[in-house]
């Protein structure tokens, strides 16, 4: 009787036992075994490298089409917001500038919304910008730039049409100018060039 207690019980130790190794062990599948876990910030990189050269093709609320392969040799700032997106307002000026002020440098607003372009337009009497925008639907955006985990979303494209660059929450110009900087581009000539909105 002894003996089948003991039995028991080993056999119940040993059934935990495997229990507890096979939540870890479901973990560990799950992710990299430590000799070839990525570096921090990695899982990044890979995927800003699985999409190197990004396309992206629009029609700005103007009726004009844009596309990032012709421009090709600046530095292009796509930037996602939304009407509804204070911040995204607050640095729309600071892009303004950046984009009228440097002539190495591009941007593109892409409205990732559901809107109609007159409701755009209608947005922008009142917040005027001096790049174009267009309408990306948040059904089917595009596929090249990964789903904006927040608002406003800014991804830096290099002359080279790597993407250099992301930024997620509201960047001011002196911050694209100085990525541009690090990724090898012209160093920042004057900070104090880029702050606010242009003179019109």
């Amino acid at each position: 009787m002894n003996r089948k207690r003991v039995l028991a019980a080993l056999l119940a130790a040993g059934l935990l036992a495997g229990c507890q190794r096979e939540g870890p062990a479901e973990e560990a599948a799950l992710e990299p075994p430590p000799a070839t876990a990525p570096a921090p910030g990695a899982e990044d990189r890979e995927r800003v490298d699985a999409r190197a050269v990004p396309r992206l093709s629009v029609t700005t609320v103007d009726g004009r089409p844009w596309d990032i392969a012709e421009h090709r040799g600046s530095w292009v700032v796509v930037n996602y917001w939304a009407t509804w997106c204070a911040p995204c307002r607050e640095e729309m000026p600071e892009l303004s500038a950046l984009a009228s002020l440097r002539e190495h440098v591009e941007v593109i607003g892409l409205a990732y919304e559901d809107a109609e372009p007159a409701a755009i337009r209608a947005f922008l009497e009142e917040y005027p910008v001096t790049y174009p925008i267009a309408i990306i639907g948040t059904v089917d955006p595009p596929a090249d730039f990964e789903i904006p985990r927040g608002l406003p979303m800014t991804w830096l494209v290099g002359p080279d049409g790597r993407v250099a660059h992301r930024f997620l929450g509201p960047v001011s110009a002196l911050e694209i100018e100085e990525a541009i900087a690090a990724a090898g581009g012209p160093a920042v000539a004057d900070p104090q060039a880029v702050t606010g909105a242009p003179d019109s």
